[in-house]
Formats: structure tokens, C-alpha cells, sequence
């Protein structure tokens, strides 16, 4: 509680660089102002300056400079506060400069020994998107041209949108549809036209009783392993007493489920490549069909 609070007492960017210090030098072992100066595009001086800001001013006992490593190195009685003492801050920041080695001189050299999938972009236009953060900001109605598998042929639709979301694979926005009279989730990828701002909608987020209500989703390994295969499995996903809790909005248990490459509808014959099963299926089924 106390490293949050302090977080929330520093301004956003120095916040961000000084996880960028912790996570470099509790990880990689050995900070440099280089670090800094790649990921932000500051000068030496600058990077020089938030390292030493970051060590009188809030971690005087992490750091320590070594002089045949001509780097910062962390101490012995180390301890994160700025970030969670866990991998994954360091392996977010792998990912990040993947995708950033292209553009800042440096990077690409220095993570050359990771290599990170790439999920293929799906186009949005800036036509579609603009309006549509715009109508989730403000809760205004928008009408837009919509195809889907089902029907493949451009239709008017009349929705409310109040959320923007990820699923690991593609974009959707959350909205009320007037034509189906509920919340439902339209693919940004699959707007047409340019969507048109009407007027203020009553049927805001707070109305989206399935996003408003949480519901966990509860994996396990499956039962059809042997008992020491089972045991691999948990630790693989960080189970504890068996189980892997994930929280969730009931809008949202079938991209769970997506996420963690689980079909509800079948099981994998091979209980090796199953893996793990979802032990309250029956409980969220309400929410995996349309």
C-alpha cells in the first residue's frame, strides 16, 4: 500500500521511468543511463538526473553504483516500489521495446535475444474511431453501418457505446444495439461508413447489467492427467490449492475462455493437450452463447 500511495505522489512520466530503473536493474542486473535515454529519447544528463532523483529521493538503499560493471546494480536489501516483484513487469517491457526496436536507435541491438508473436493488426479506421471514443466519452448514440458473419451485407445500426475492449486478438466496442434491445459487442474492424454522433443515449454503461456484475472463472488441470503431469500444470499457471481464479465481468467470460484456448462447447481428446478445464462451465454458460 505504501509503494502506491508513493507512486500517486509523483508525476506520470518520472513514475514510468523509474519502473523502467527498478525493472532493468532487478532483472538485467545492471542499469545504465542508456536505458533510459533508448526507451524515453532523453539526453545523458536528464537520465543521469531521474537516476539520482529516484535514489535520494526515494530508494537511497536499492541501488549502488559498480565501477568495473560501469552501472547501477542492485543492492542486496533491494525492494521494488514502483513495481510488483514479479516477472511480469520485466517481460512487459521486453514486449514493449519489440515493438518500439524498429524506431529507437539501440533497442533493437540490445533485445535481440528476445523474440515476441505478434498478433496480425486488424484494420480500424480513424473515420470510425474517432467518433466512437468521443460517443463512449460523452454517452452519445451513434449511428453506424455494421456487417457480421451473419449478415454479410452492410446494415444501419442505431447503438450506444460506452466501453472499448481488448481481448488479446481483436477490438470491440461494448454498446447498446436498438435494433436487438440489449448490450452487445460489435467488432471495430467491421464498422463501415463513417458513423454519425446523435444526441445523448439512456442506456449508458451503468445499464449493462452483464458488464456491471463480476463472475469468476475458475480453471483446474484436467482431471484425466496423472497426478505428477497435474502438478506440472498448476505451476505452469500459477495455480493455488488446485485452482487458477480469474476475475472477470460476465460481458467478458467468453474472451476469458478465448484467452486461455478453451473450447466450452469440447474437450481435446488428448487430456495432454487439454491441459486445463473450466471447473464452473455450468455456472457461466449463460454467458458463452448468444
Amino acid at each position: 500500500m505504501k509503494r502506491l500511495q508513493e507512486i500517486e505522489q509523483v508525476r506520470w512520466d518520472l513514475a514510468l521511468r523509474y519502473r523502467l530503473i527498478e525493472t532493468v536493474a532487478w532483472w538485467e542486473g545492471r542499469l545504465t543511463t542508456g536505458h533510459l535515454m533508448q526507451s524515453f529519447g532523453i539526453s545523458r544528463q536528464q537520465a543521469s538526473k531521474d537516476i539520482n532523483t529516484y535514489i535520494n529521493e526515494h530508494a537511497p538503499e536499492n541501488l549502488t553504483y559498480d565501477k568495473k560493471l560501469k552501472g547501477y546494480v542492485p543492492a542486496r536489501s533491494f525492494a521494488p516500489r514502483f513495481i510488483e516483484n514479479s516477472a511480469s513487469a520485466y517481460l512487459h517491457l521486453l514486449y514493449q521495446n519489440n515493438e518500439r526496436k524498429d524506431h529507437i536507435e539501440g533497442l533493437a541491438l540490445a533485445y535481440a535475444h528476445t523474440r515476441v508473436l505478434e498478433v496480425p493488426d486488424r484494420p480500424i479506421r480513424p473515420e470510425v474511431l474517432r467518433p466512437l471514443l468521443k460517443a463512449c466519452r460523452e454517452g452519445l448514440r451513434l449511428e453506424t453501418e455494421y456487417v457480421s458473419l451473419n449478415t454479410p451485407q452492410a446494415e444501419t445500426r442505431l447503438i450506444a457505446p460506452h466501453t472499448l475492449v481488448y481481448t488479446g486478438m481483436r477490438w470491440h466496442v461494448r454498446a447498446y444495439c436498438e435494433k436487438n434491445r440489449q448490450y452487445r459487442d460489435f467488432v471495430l474492424s467491421r464498422l463501415r461508413g463513417e458513423p454519425e454522433l446523435l444526441d445523448a443515449s439512456a442506456n449508458g454503461a451503468d445499464q449493462d447489467e452483464d458488464w456491471n456484475t463480476d463472475i469468476p472463472v475458475i480453471f483446474t488441470a484436467d482431471q484425466r492427467l496423472k497426478p505428477e503431469q497435474m502438478a506440472i500444470i498448476e505451476t505452469d499457471f500459477g495455480m493455488v490449492d488446485g485452482q487458477l481464479v480469474v476475475p472477470s465481468r460476465r460481458a467478458l467470460v467468453k474472451y476469458v475462455l478465448q484467452r486461455y484456448q478453451i473450447d466450452p462447447k469440447s474437450h481435446n481428446p488428448k487430456a495432454a493437450a487439454q491441459q486445463i478445464v473450466v471447473q464452473n462451465l455450468e455456472a457461466l454458460k449463460p454467458w458463452l452463447y448468444d
